[in-house]
Parts: structure tokens; C-alpha cells; sequence
């Protein structure tokens, strides 16, 4: 990994996070757990692994990092417990298509947040990239309105956003490590969810996806995408989520027959082919 250039750490961590990330949709809707509890556990189960995991490589430091990420540190907290929560609630109240073309626009709004706040004016292969994916997007979504939920699309909308103001927190705080307050924001998630939560009971099947969907879904891609921000800028790291635009809603085709239409495959191959261009320019030129 240290013989590899910053553009491909960052391109490798997210590309590995976003293809952990898109069986996500359908173990959602495999599972039978109502929308809160399936919010408390997926924030509970990652908080435990990844905690775990963290006091056993940093020990009390853990607590050292995340007192020192200040308040990049609190609003990576905020901005990650939304979106986790918004997420899901999202997807239980509209078609897995329609919440994905709106996390789709979350590139354009790195790339908007990056310019203003970082000074990090993304360059013309990346805005072309972004336009003709936000374009596909909006092919997919103008389809897909009717069938879907207004509610569940603002959601969508709204981790859209927070997924963009995470990655630019992380790239403004590049020298800091915020898994720490991720982990925060996990627990927080777990806790805000027992307000609202009307059963723990996990039966049949759900004893198997639920703890499966935590830690592959959840877990692992959260700890890759805080980190992949720091080697690549936002804007970059959230086009590699358009994959999950399209590939999150195949996995539902194939195992459960939710067709998505043929609106969202044109537009996701389109969002597919953009990106592994503008990835394999970037690459190169590393």
C-alpha cells in the first residue's frame, strides 16, 4: 500500500467500500425488521466491531484522536449519524432506485462544497464526469418519480447531502483521523434509534442478515470511506457511490425480481462507463 500514489489509495479504499456497500439495499429489504430496529442495529453492531477493533490497534489513544479531531471531529459526528439514519428510512419509504439516483447527486455537491469551502476547484475531467453522471441520474429518477415516495426521496436527498459535507470534513481534515468520531456517530445513531424502536427481536433469517448486513455493509466500507478522502478529494470519493446506483438495485433484480426499469439500467450504464474513464485517466496520469 505505501508503494501506491495518494490518487490510487484513495481510488483503491473507495472503489473496495462501494462494492461492500452495494449488496446493502437488498439486505434491507430481505430483512423483517421494522425501520427502527434495523436503524438501532446498524448502528449498534458497527459501533461494538469497529470500537473493538480500534481499542485493540490504538489502545487509549483511540480516545486521544477523537478528542483532538475538535470540531471537524463533532461535525463528522452530526453529519454521519444523519445520514445513517436518513439512509435507511429512506429506502423503507420509496424504491432502492429512487434513493440511489438521489445519493447520485452527492458527487456535484462535493464538488460544489470542496470549491467553496477548500478551495479545491475540481478539475475539468472530474466536472464533465460529474455532469454526465448527475445527467444519468436524472434520466433514471425522472422515471422512477411516480413510482416512489416523496418522503423517502427528500431523505434520499438529504444523505446525499450529508454524505457530501462528511467527505469534505474529512479532505478539510486530512492530518486527523475521524473514525474515532465515526464510531461516535454510530453509537449516537443506536441510541436515537431506541426513541422510536418497537421490538429487538431478531428471528429466522434476520438472526443471519441483519449481523451480516452490519459489519460487511455497514462496518467495513464506513472505516474505507473515512479514510479514502484524505488521498483523493471528495468529489472523487462520492462518484465511486454512483456504482451502487446501479449495481445496488441489480442485486435486488436478481435475488428478490424488484426489475428496475430500463431507464435505470441505460442511465447506470452510462454512470458505470463515466466513471471508469474518469478513474482510469486519473490513474494513469498518477
Amino acid at each position: 500500500m505505501n508503494k501506491l500514489s495518494d490518487q490510487q489509495k484513495g481510488s483503491l479504499l473507495a472503489f473496495v467500500a462501494v462494492m461492500f456497500i452495494t449488496p446493502d439495499s437488498l439486505f434491507i429489504r430481505l430483512s423483517n425488521v421494522d425501520t427502527w430496529g434495523l436503524v438501532f442495529y446498524r448502528g449498534l453492531i458497527p459501533f461494538i466491531t469497529v470500537f473493538l477493533g480500534m481499542l485493540l490497534i490504538y489502545k487509549l489513544n483511540f480516545f486521544k484522536m477523537l478528542f483532538s479531531s475538535g470540531y471537524h471531529g463533532l461535525l463528522y459526528i452530526g453529519t454521519f449519524s444523519v445520514t445513517n439514519i436518513t439512509f435507511v428510512v429512506s429506502i423503507q419509504n420509496t424504491n432502492v432506485a429512487n434513493t440511489l439516483v438521489m445519493i447520485a447527486m452527492a458527487p456535484m455537491l462535493s464538488a460544489v462544497l470542496g470549491a467553496i469551502f477548500l478551495k479545491e476547484l475540481p478539475d475539468r475531467k472530474t466536472w464533465i464526469t460529474i455532469f454526465v453522471t448527475f445527467t444519468a441520474a436524472i434520466y433514471i429518477f425522472y422515471d422512477s418519480i411516480q413510482l416512489g415516495n416523496f418522503f423517502g426521496d427528500i431523505l434520499g436527498l438529504i444523505t446525499a447531502l450529508g454524505l457530501a459535507v462528511g467527505a469534505v470534513t474529512i479532505r478539510s481534515a486530512k492530518d486527523k483521523n475521524l473514525i474515532p468520531a465515526a464510531v461516535v456517530g454510530k453509537l449516537i445513531v443506536a441510541m436515537f434509534a431506541l426513541l422510536f424502536i418497537e421490538s429487538f427481536a431478531l428471528v429466522d433469517s434476520d438472526l443471519i442478515i441483519v449481523p451480516l448486513m452490519c459489519v460487511m455493509c455497514v462496518a467495513i466500507p464506513f472505516v474505507l470511506v473515512t479514510i479514502a478522502p484524505r488521498f483523493i478529494p471528495a468529489a472523487e470519493v462520492n462518484l465511486f457511490f454512483l456504482l451502487e446506483t446501479i449495481i445496488g438495485p441489480i442485486w435486488v433484480w436478481l435475488i428478490i425480481k424488484e426489475q428496475p426499469s430500463l431507464e435505470t439500467i441505460q442511465g447506470g450504464a452510462v454512470i458505470i462507463t463515466a466513471i471508469a474513464i474518469h478513474s482510469f485517466i486519473k490513474l494513469r496520469n498518477s
